[in-house]
């Protein structure tokens, strides 16, 4: 598997599917919440497994920090280590940029996941989409 920056249209189409197959399908996160206004502010993130796509995510620069934001994996790869490397690419995508401050809202399933990447839990419970979720952050 390896990630890329999504530079044309086919891959930015292919992290709109996968952000669509699991936040608004699965997750049944309304569309129009899904698709922001910080759509063209982002750096997109695609994780393909061969030609096909797997995972997505995207990155800005937010309030004086990096925000890590829409993290999501087709259910067929999780828990095989899809979710790291698209971290992970992330994560050299921030630090080339200057970046030594990581923040993101992970949902509360998802945490023990980002602790394991050096993210600790920064707010109570508070809910995105009706998901509950809770901001974390990490010094890179």
């Amino acid at each position: 598997m390896y990630v890329k920056i999504a530079g044309n249209e086919k891959e930015m189409e292919d992290a709109y599917n996968i952000r669509k197959t699991v936040f608004v399908k699965e997750q049944r996160v309304p569309l129009e919440e899904e698709i922001d206004e910080f759509e063209n502010d982002c750096t997109h993130f695609v994780l393909y497994d061969g030609e096909d796509p797997a995972g997505a995510g995207r990155f800005r620069i937010a309030g004086g920090a990096g925000k890590v934001e829409r993290i999501c994996i087709l259910s067929r790869y999780r828990g095989k280590g899809a979710g790291r490397i698209l971290m992970l690419a992330i994560e050299d995508f921030a630090q080339k940029q200057g970046v030594s401050h990581l923040k993101l809202n992970a949902q509360v399933h998802a945490i023990p996941f980002y602790e394991k990447l050096g993210y600790t839990i920064t707010s109570g419970e508070f809910l995105d989409a009706g998901i509950p979720h809770k901001a974390m952050e990490k010094s890179i």
